[in-house]
């Protein structure tokens, strides 16, 4: 059981020594040789272990695997001999025929571990004809199954493990156990699987693998303490356990971002892996990949992965990916004229290389070379037509987009195009190694921070709308703030997508977990500053400004930090300071005129929203000090400076806003009138119009005209929907109800349309009609919240049966994930389903409720902090 868990870790040293210490303890069984010549070769000594393995090819219970192991070692030779290949390929055919069944079995256990599972296969089952079902070759059946690709295989492979463990002889059989909890885990059935280990452990409390995989679907439970508690009793048990490190390297990272501990944790592993695993370029190569992207680009922790790669490229030096990767950990670390360097070795070595292309362009565009990058992404685009998407591809178009012709919309659909092929290989993986591999946190910190780039600079609290790119943002965020708690970065910039919708306590919320962890953050301080100051809170704003400084003196050279102070002092009515610290921004490099790009500079490149509200926060200083002439200057520099960019609406519209201030309704809306469909912000200049005729004009027939004009032009969800709330807010819900439903048709999985639409119907008293629309509803759309909103309804309307049955469906629902939304999801279903038994009477099933619902939040309130600091208080009040 121990050789067959180093083989599928690939801890092939680890197999050598387990088969050296069994030879020793029960004698030299032949089989027990095979396994240590196979841990040789895995470890490229060809010539060792072919040796070894020639002494073998006598036994008739291992001549199979021998044989097939020999080929292997002769075709991974530097020179092959190919005679000796075709007479090793003649004498298997010939052994095949008349073979033992120990012969199948082990021959098929090598082809497994080889990664030849449809052959393997073939073996297993000549050999489980042959025994009638013997207990090891079910075993190896279903692990062989398990580990299959196809679907229809892992499907049967329970059915094998539970056959054998109904057997007297291999009841408590360990690779029948862990496999049958593997089961379990694909299913995502955690905590099943977690009993079945438990199980192993109580029979065999010394075999650490058992450990080992309890600790990691610890880890799939998102239970981090409890993970880090069985990664320790691993480490006292085996104190070089390589896998029980990299659980403590995790949680360094990922949980508590305590950068310093991961640093240590990281100089552990590498002791071990080369005191334990010195021959394993694989293993020191995807530990490097994984724990670099989880770092935030700490240079401390880049040191020790850099490390690991280096020792990966030194013990393979012809291998491209792990010249590539020294190349990946240069970038992280700023190193970009060191990285080219690499990415054209890894080229040479395979001139094929999509990484080793991307990699370079990557450089030339850190070093302003748009041009050269610009061929060679052309070249990569031409490429990926027959390799397949790769997400580095429209994201690197969308940067060089960005930085040359600020295409907005060509820059939102290569990102989002660069999202949706990245997500689409994580499937459904539980938190793991393997999952953060995939995962690549750093990737999708630079993809959040290019949507940042093209979205707002100031909440839109006129519409409350939130942009597009604002909600991909957030969403392509959503794993890393649930999965990697303790990444600053991932934290810092929800955060800023929080603000930006208009969500201001959940965005000081999620940015106070940054400044908890990292007080010297200046970043986090100036992004608190520039929420309390957009609310109104100045005094705050000001001495978050204050830290940001104290931490930091260079955030004075930050337009960021100027817009902000010119703020505080306007509200502060000391407005020739602010005029003067906003004369001061504009001469900061980069916003009164845009950097051209081609020369290199360390100053970050300044936002053309930044610019713009520089410029409008200055056009309002003048107009307050009366200086209506240098106000009217800067608005025309700046409608000339901004001509024909994405900026230019939104000018448009402050202009039409001091139109407004003057009482120039008529100026305001042929202003507005000349915002075409085509301009980025033409929805919130007829939001803007339809707001002027209702409050100015006192015109509802022109003011629902506006949005009736908007879902003509734009006929989807979001226009239907500012449609349908714009005839509620006239209180013409009829109106509203097919304005939601024609949204609805546009997009028929969003639940909160449905909500819209019976909430209307509610309000209007069709009471039969909205019951029948949630019914009709849940069943193409089966969400909790709808099932729960007609719950309420059938309360409301004293229908107590049809209530409960309602709700004690979502309660016994099977949960397929153990994410925080599911259990916040459960506390309220079982808390509604107590307020109903406690409407007709039954004390004692309300009771019961009551205790699901504070189990159910007490699991919460021990993730909410972290996972959703915003809801924190809110689910407090609910557990009181």
């Amino acid at each position: 059981a121990l050789i067959n868990f180093y083989c599928r870790e690939k801890l092939y040293n680890h197999v050598c020594k387990v088969a050296n210490e069994a030879m020793k303890k029960y004698g030299n069984d032949n089989i027990l040789h095979f396994w240590h010549a196979f841990g040789v070769i895995m470890q490229n000594r060809i010539s060792e272990g072919m040796r070894e393995l020639q002494d073998l090819e006598e036994d008739k219970n291992v001549v199979l695997c021998t044989i097939l192991c020999l080929i292997y070692a002769h075709k991974r030779s530097k020179l092959v001999d190919r005679e000796t290949v075709q007479q090793l390929d003649s004498r298997l055919k010939t052994e095949r025929q008349n073979c033992t069944e120990k012969a199948l079995y082990f021959a098929a256990m090598y082809l497994w571990h080889m990664n030849r599972n449809d052959k393997a296969r073939e073996y297993i089952d000549r050999m489980l004809k042959i025994t009638n079902g013997a207990s090891e070759g079910l075993i190896l059946r279903g692990w062989i199954d398990i580990t299959s690709d196809k679907e229809q295989y892992v499907k049967k492979a329970q059915k094998y493990f539970e056959e054998a463990l109904s057997r007297s002889e291999s009841s408590t059989e360990v690779d029948a156990l862990l496999g049958k909890a593997r089961c379990f885990e694909l299913k995502h059935n955690y905590s099943n699987a977690v009993e079945l280990i438990n199980r192993t452990i109580a029979a065999y409390p010394k075999y650490t693998p058992a450990l080992i995989e309890k600790a990691r679907m610890q880890l799939a439970l998102q239970e981090w303490d409890q993970a880090v508690d069985t990664a320790r009793r691993t480490l006292i048990q085996d104190s070089d356990s390589i896998e029980a490190t990299n659980i403590l390297v995790l949680h360094s990272l990922c949980r508590i971002g305590d950068y310093a501990q991961a640093v240590d944790n990281l100089g552990e592993l590498i002791l071990r892996i080369d005191k334990n695993e010195p021959k394993n370029p694989a293993l020191y190569y995807n530990c490097a990949v994984i724990f670099s992207r989880l770092c935030g680009r700490q240079v401390q922790v880049i040191h020790q992965t850099y490390t690991l790669t280096e020792r990966a490229m030194v013990l393979d030096k012809d291998n491209a990916e792990y010249t590539i990767e020294v190349g990946n950990q240069l970038v992280l670390m700023g190193k970009i004229k060191e990285a080219i360097t690499y990415f054209s070795k890894a080229l040479k070595l395979d001139g094929t290389s999509v990484p080793a292309l991307i990699g370079i362009i990557k450089c030339q565009i850190a070093e302003n070379q748009f041009e050269e990058a610009k061929q060679q992404l052309e070249l990569l685009q031409e490429v990926q037509q027959s390799i397949g998407k790769v997400a580095e591809v429209p994201y690197l178009g969308a940067v060089m987009a960005h930085r040359i012709n600020k295409d907005i919309e060509k820059v939102t659909g290569m990102l989002n195009s660069a999202v949706d092929i990245h997500f689409s290989s994580l499937g459904r993986l539980p938190l793991g190694m393997n999952y953060y591999k995939k995962l690549n946190p750093d990737f999708i910190i630079q993809i959040a921070k290019m949507y940042l780039a093209i979205g707002p600079s100031e909440p839109d609290t006129f519409t409350q709308r939130v942009p597009i790119s604002l909600r991909r943002c957030g969403s392509t965020l959503d794993p890393i703030s649930k999965g990697l708690p303790g990444l600053r970065d991932g934290h810092y910039l929800l955060a800023k997508v929080k603000y930006y919708s208009g969500a201001f306590d959940a965005a000081q919320a999620t940015l106070q977990i940054c400044l908890d962890n990292d007080q010297t953050f200046s970043e986090g301080h100036l992004l608190m500053a520039q929420i309390n100051a957009f609310q109104g809170k100045f005094n705050l704003a000001n001495q978050a400004l204050d830290m940001a400084l104290s931490y930091n003196f260079e955030i004075r050279d930050s337009p960021s930090y100027h817009l902000i102070k010119a703020r505080i002092l306007k509200k502060n009515n000391e407005h020739e300071e602010a005029l003067k610290i906003l004369k001061t921004a504009m001469n900061i490099s980069g916003v009164r005129k845009a950097d051209s790009g081609k020369k290199k500079s360390k100053a970050p490149v300044v936002s053309l929203s930044d610019r713009v509200s520089i410029f409008l926060e200055l056009v309002e200083i003048h107009n307050i000090l009366k200086q209506q002439p240098e106000a009217t200057k800067v608005m025309q520099d700046a409608l000339h400076e901004f001509a024909g960019t994405s900026e230019e609406s939104r000018l448009n519209i402050a202009n039409a806003e001091l139109a407004v201030g003057r009482g120039d309704i008529d100026q305001a809306l042929s202003i507005l009138r000349n915002i075409t469909p085509s301009h980025p912000f033409y929805v919130k200049a007829r939001e803007r119009m339809a707001d002027i005729y209702l409050n100015h004009r006192k015109d509802k027939r022109l003011y629902a005209s506006c949005y009736r004009e908007l879902a003509e032009q734009e006929a989807n969800p979001q226009t239907y929907l500012l449609l349908g709330d714009a005839y509620m807010s006239i209180q013409e819900p009829e109106k509203a109800i097919d304005a939601f439903e024609a949204a609805l048709r546009k997009n028929p999985h969003d639940a909160s349309l449905v909500s819209k639409i019976g909430q209307a119907l509610f309000k209007t008293h069709q009471y039969i009609k909205a019951v029948n629309y949630y019914e009709t509803a849940i069943k193409s759309n089966n969400q909790t919240s709808l099932r729960m909103e007609l719950a309420e309804l059938y309360l409301k309307l004293k229908q107590y049966e049809k209530a409960v049955s309602t709700i004690t469906a979502i309660v016994k629902q099977e949960k397929t994930s153990h994410d925080i939304n599911t259990l916040m999801e459960e506390a309220r279903s079982v808390m509604l389903l107590a307020q109903i038994y406690e409407k007709v009477n039954m004390p004692k099933q309300a009771l019961e409720a009551l205790y699901k619902c504070l189990d159910a939040q007490e699991k919460i309130l021990k993730r909410v902090g972290v996972e959703q600091p915003d809801a924190r208080e809110k689910q407090r009040e609910i557990a009181a």
